[in-house]
């Protein structure tokens, strides 16, 4: 895709320049005057990345940019059949979050929300010409599909329309960070923390619109279009414990009640790494991967609370910064970010020379994913993804590189494990879960270990290994009664609909 840096037609827009990349000039490169005026078109934001109100570099620039030209700004929304195979669990929960966006950005800015079903390369150039756009500013993603959408539409737009990308996903802008695919998070902390100063600011206001967008039915039946995706998404039911959307986002970092930075960061530094304290985990990622939330306002909050707790802090601000930024550094500069093609060329070599190795167990995908293996351990760690939506972040790498172990070959393998993430994951389909994959199985952002059976020189995990640091049993048993009271409460809402169901139809024959 053909980028240049941000050019002179960026102007008046409170956005580091940084921030912002043309993905096309457009012929209109300066505010017109009041006679031409006439001739400028609105500008649209198509969200995607970062679905949320507040603390959105993209939002903020789009309506800066309308007021520089005097136009009124729209934001588009694309609704994909199932993206990446998302379900119920996934779509569920980032509709009922743009349910609440569309009725707070109507009412606070009165700009209008558009949501659009099908490809968006066709939606979006459609809706650009229907209302003569002069502009589209839309979120960064390093997904493949993702960035060959956006080259598709600048090739389809009219001439006169110009695209911006903004990256509101990353504290330091992806493209920004570094020039390059980065070897480690040792290599690209430095680049990182260097940027920081410039980067980790406060936001600017948001501010308000000068023009208003034509009367128009923006009215979005969302009722139905969820109980829709819902339905066709069954398979992979919707979480209860994660209440959707911007304001719950916040409650979760910082409210009074039960909020990471105020009430659970203390320990965070050891009690991340213990899959039996769930709650020691910021319980932020579902937020993250929506854009519901941003992870500048994380890292602000974060540093106001430092002296408090400096250690647990360091070691949040390093999840949220420097490891985040790394994905999205692997999947932007290596094209092939889930395949084995993507590893490192040691990593590569190692798994092919031990490729053949026997095997204590071969499983299928179908075994694997109903938890059917001989390792109870492993089983409580799925079940806890099929049916919570999240797994704990040390059971994931335990969790991968078994899936190595008792596959017939690394590409298998990887193959299984994103499946498998991207299905239950509520965060599924991102540029963490894929590096994480990666990690486990491909050697990525790691080094060369003693050498060994079936994983060659890739870092090794076993029950053994487990057990020296946490209490086994007690997740496994913990697993059990968290998937039992989650059957149990869909049992009871079963009933309880079809309860409903023969009472209106008992209502309707006495009627």
């Amino acid at each position: 895709m053909a980028t240049t840096a941000a050019s002179s037609i960026i102007e008046s827009t409170s956005v580091q320049l940084g921030r912002i990349r043309v993905l096309k000039e457009g012929i209109h490169q300066h505010p017109p005057s009041l006679s031409s005026s006439s001739n400028v078109g609105p500008v649209v934001y198509w969200m995607f990345r970062d679905q949320r109100l507040r603390d959105n570099w993209a939002l903020i620039h789009a309506v800066d940019q309308a007021n520089r030209l005097n136009v009124p700004v729209a934001v588009a929304f694309n609704l994909f059949d199932r993206f990446l195979g998302a379900k119920a669990r996934q779509l569920g929960f980032m509709l009922r979050g743009l349910q609440r966006l569309h009725r707070e950005i109507e009412e606070t800015l009165q700009i209008p929300f558009f949501l659009f079903q099908g490809e968006a390369t066709e939606t979006i150039p459609s809706f650009l010409k229907e209302c003569g756009a002069s502009l589209l500013v839309t979120d960064f993603s390093p997904l493949r599909q993702v960035r060959g959408w956006k080259e598709e539409i600048r090739k389809k737009v009219s001439d006169s329309i110009s695209i911006h990308e903004v990256d509101a996903h990353n504290v330091v802008p992806t493209w920004v960070a570094s020039d390059k695919l980065e070897y480690g998070a040792r290599t690209i902390r430095r680049k990182i923390d260097k940027l920081l100063p410039d980067y980790l600011i406060d936001f600017p206001t948001l501010k308000c619109t000068n023009r208003k967008w034509a009367a128009t039915n923006t009215s979005i039946d969302w009722e139905m279009l969820i109980e829709n995706v819902v339905r066709k998404g069954a398979e992979v039911p919707e979480i209860e414990w994660c209440e959707p959307g911007e304001v719950a986002a916040l409650e979760t970092l910082m409210g009074n009640n039960k909020g990471f930075l105020t009430t659970r960061i203390t320990n965070y530094s050891v009690d991340r790494n213990n899959p039996l304290k769930s709650d020691g985990l910021s319980g932020l990622s579902p937020y993250l991967h929506f854009g519901q939330i941003s992870a500048q306002r994380c890292a602000l909050e974060a540093r106001k609370v430092r002296k408090v707790n400096p250690q647990a802090v360091d070691a949040f601000l390093e999840e949220l910064i420097v490891r985040r930024e790394l994905a999205d550094n692997f999947c932007y500069y290596q094209v092939q970010y889930d395949s084995l093609q993507g590893a490192w060329d040691w990593a590569r070599k190692t798994l092919m020379d031990h490729a053949s190795d026997k095997r204590e167990h071969i499983y299928t995908k179908e075994q694997l994913e109903k938890a059917q293996t001989a390792d109870p351990l492993w089983n409580a760690s799925q079940l806890e993804m099929v049916h919570h939506g999240k797994m704990h972040g040390f059971m994931r790498m335990y969790w991968a590189k078994k899936i190595l172990e008792w596959t017939s070959s690394p590409e298998e393998a990887l193959e299984i494990a994103i499946y498998l993430n991207d299905k239950y994951h509520i965060d599924g389909r991102d540029p963490n879960g894929y590096v994480g994959c990666m990690w486990s199985i491909c050697g990525v952002h790691d080094q060369g270990w003693q050498e060994r059976a079936v994983f060659g020189k890739i870092r090794y995990m076993n029950y053994a290994g487990c057990k020296r640091k946490f209490n086994v049993d007690g997740y496994i048993a913990y697993v059990k009664r968290l998937v039992g009271d989650i059957k149990k409460r869909k049992g009871e809402a079963l009933l309880n609909n079809k309860v409903k169901q023969l009472t209106n139809i008992q209502r309707l024959r006495t009627e």
